[in-house]
């Protein structure tokens, strides 16, 4: 599909971020509605070429765990992604309002996002590097998908910089912080964050009596490269759920199962054969006003 800025209204401001804008849009004749992605690039053409070609190539996706990007192109010093619109925000949207997500609900939403992480890490050879809250949207029937594949990794490579804190720091793994190789189990890590976050309703490296506080930047990395792993409370969850916590947040990336591995996991399996859906969750909040994140 080819689409121009000129076939494209916006309507609003949907997200904003140290990477850019996104707005929602809507094609003039189709009437069909996007997400319209811009990334300020100063660079040089023959980079900005490779950019966009990568970015072409990352279209190719097939998986329906992955956010669609329709079209790609360069206009005035910035690149625009034509993506697809997840109508719900993402999952920090949701935890903002809910503040925790129950343990049913959390296993479609991990079955979902380890489908799209198996398509990226088995089939398209791709490490993410950014999954966090704001980079899993969630549309009005309960489907959840991961969003800016390829956009972070293109950028960094095209620009000479793969070794670099391509990512939110927040849910790097330990790995990427101390400088070390690493490979999709980054990832991994970064999952199992973010899911135990949706669990307890705030990010595990702020201890509970200190909800409302933050580390500082050093504080952070230190805690996640010096200090055990966080894990969810016994007490409070099942011993499927801590089983699957614990073999995401592995300090050891060796020790940590793979995406198809955790797909087989007696937390994911445990509900298979439940009648649950996302939607229900999903059409209790309200729809963001704003999609969270850092774009």
């Amino acid at each position: 599909m080819q689409v121009s800025l000129e076939d494209l209204e916006t309507i609003k401001v949907i997200g904003k971020g140290s990477g850019g804008v996104v707005q929602l849009a809507r094609h003039k004749w189709l009437g069909t509605l996007y997400a319209l992605k811009g990334i300020q690039m100063n660079i040089q053409e023959t980079v900005r070429k490779q950019i966009v070609q990568e970015l072409k190539i990352n279209q190719a996706s097939q998986c329906p765990h992955v956010v669609v990007c329709y079209h790609s192109f360069y206009h005035n010093g910035i690149i625009f992604l034509v993506l697809e619109y997840m109508d719900r925000g993402s999952l920090a949207d949701i935890i903002k309002q809910v503040k925790t997500i129950l343990e049913p609900y959390l296993a479609i939403v991990c079955k979902q996002v380890l489908k799209g992480l198996v398509y990226l890490h088995h089939e398209r050879h791709v490490i993410h590097r950014d999954i966090k809250p704001s980079n899993l949207l969630v549309n009005h029937r309960g489907e959840v998908k991961i969003t800016d594949f390829g956009v972070s990794a293109v950028l960094a490579n095209s620009m000479g910089q793969r070794d670099t804190f391509v990512g939110t720091y927040n849910y790097m793994s330990p790995e990427r912080i101390s400088g070390s190789s690493y490979d999709y189990k980054s990832d991994i890590w970064s999952l199992g964050l973010v899911i135990l976050e949706c669990a307890i309703g705030r990010f595990p490296y702020i201890p509970s009596e200190q909800e409302e506080g933050c580390l500082s930047f050093y504080e952070l990395l230190e805690a996640i490269v010096d200090q055990p792993p966080p894990s969810a409370p016994s007490d409070q969850f099942s011993p499927e759920f801590c089983s699957f916590i614990s073999a995401c947040v592995q300090k050891d990336p060796r020790e940590r199962m793979s995406s198809l591995e955790l797909l087989s996991h007696p937390f994911i399996k445990k509900f298979e054969d439940k009648d649950i859906d996302l939607a229900i969750l999903v059409g209790s909040v309200d729809p963001p006003v704003n999609i969270s994140g850092d774009v």
